[in-house]
């Protein structure tokens, strides 16, 4: 198995890491790559009134999640729980013991590589792992590299060392990053969900007001609460809302909102979910005490009032989205649908579904809610009571 290992202090973590790591995990061919934020760097000091480790662990994970990599690329916390500076060799010497049997690479940019001889226990380093550096073009790094390269081969025989040019990385430094941020500026060089995170939990000096976000902004936060798998339905989902809202006079904006946070406490397993609705005093009846995928309508619904300030017309979208209730307003058939016919969906008389929904809104409520008691009762499963009382508000 041939392992990457790509450390950084990822204060924030940006494009420019995200296009690294995916160039050099395609180039070298690896296997699986583990992604380390530093501990405690032994050179510089974490800027004052910055993130909490937590808070960079976090950044970390969902920046990884956009390389799509899925369970080939992992987060670790090892150097957050060390105690002293984080030292690349020790942090190797822990990986080596885990994955004895593995080639590690290490993964750099240009200029840790060219100061990689005054590391603490380089000899050490190169003896456990490769070293890949990278560069954004062989005109800017080449030259240094080379020279580089014959250095350590030199001092350290047993080297082994790749560079690569990988064009169109995004150069920025993290301190002017941060600077960036504070001024409302910056946010096109992170990944959406990454600057969703800084925007929600009012880091590096974003201060936004949460409950008033332009859809600008709205859109990156919704983003930060799920998974990277299902972005695009989100994003589908709202894409459908604007064409419903458009087709039968509905109010386009609340329904681009809806749709956004409708899904935002998806991810959450059962545990969290019935902590969430103890902490928001949410009436659950039986079969919802049961039944995870019924929860995250109403967790997700209390998040968007109560996070988000939505009103009380978009926090019921929200709410009856996965079940639909009797005589439904507007908003709330635009997002039940919108969530069911959205593009990435792909079942049995979806198309159906779509032609219908855009010809008479009812016909395609009932028709998709018949479909939903229909699935239900094939895998035997119990249909929610607010199911079936909007099939039969609507078949009269």
């Amino acid at each position: 198995m041939k392992i990457g290992v790509y450390g950084g202090t990822f204060n924030p973590p940006h494009l420019g890491h995200i296009t690294a790591a995916r160039a050099a995990f395609e180039l070298l061919k690896l296997d699986k790559l583990l992604i380390i934020p530093t501990g405690h760097p032994p050179h510089k000091q974490f800027p004052a009134e910055g993130p909490t480790p937590e808070q960079r662990l976090e950044l970390t994970r969902l920046a990884a999640e956009q390389l799509g990599l899925d369970e080939r690329v992992e987060v670790l916390d090892i150097e957050l729980h060390r105690a002293g500076s984080s030292y690349t060799s020790d942090t190797l010497t822990q990986l080596h013991a885990r994955y004895p049997d593995a080639g590690l690479w290490l993964l750099m940019g240009a200029d840790m590589f060219l100061t990689l001889h005054t590391w603490h226990a380089p000899e050490e380093i190169l003896s456990l792992a490769g070293v890949a550096a990278f560069g954004r073009t062989e005109e800017d790094t080449e030259e240094l590299f080379s020279i580089q390269r014959a250095y350590l081969y030199s001092q350290f025989p047993q080297a082994r060392i790749f560079t690569l040019t990988i064009p169109g990385v995004v150069e920025v430094s993290s301190t002017e990053l941060r600077g960036r941020l504070a001024k409302g500026d910056g946010g096109m060089l992170l990944p959406p969900a990454v600057y969703g995170y800084i925007l929600r939990e009012n880091l590096y000096g974003t201060h936004a007001d949460l409950k008033n976000l332009p859809l600008s902004l709205l859109r990156p936060a919704a983003l930060s609460y799920l998974k990277h798998k299902r972005i695009p339905h989100v994003l589908g989902t709202e894409q459908e809302a604007i064409h419903l809202a458009q087709r039968w006079g509905g109010d386009v904006e609340k329904a681009r909102r809806a749709a956004l946070l409708h899904d935002c406490t998806k991810k959450l397993n059962m545990t969290d979910q019935l902590a969430l609705c103890g902490h928001y005093s949410i009436p659950l009846d039986s079969l919802e005490r049961e039944a995870l995928k019924l929860l995250h309508a109403k967790t997700g619904a209390a998040i968007a009032r109560d996070v988000f300030g939505a009103d009380e017309e978009l926090t019921n979208a929200i709410r009856w989205h996965t079940t639909g209730r009797a005589n439904m307003t507007l908003l709330e058939k635009i997002i039940y649908l919108a969530d069911y016919i959205e593009p990435s969906r792909d079942f049995p008389g979806v198309d159906k579904l779509r032609k219908i929904c855009y010809e008479d809104i009812d016909a395609g409520m009932l028709m998709g809610l018949e479909m939903t008691i229909e699935e239900m009762e094939e895998r035997g499963n119990p249909v929610h009571r607010a199911t079936l009382e909007a099939r039969d508000a609507l078949k009269g």
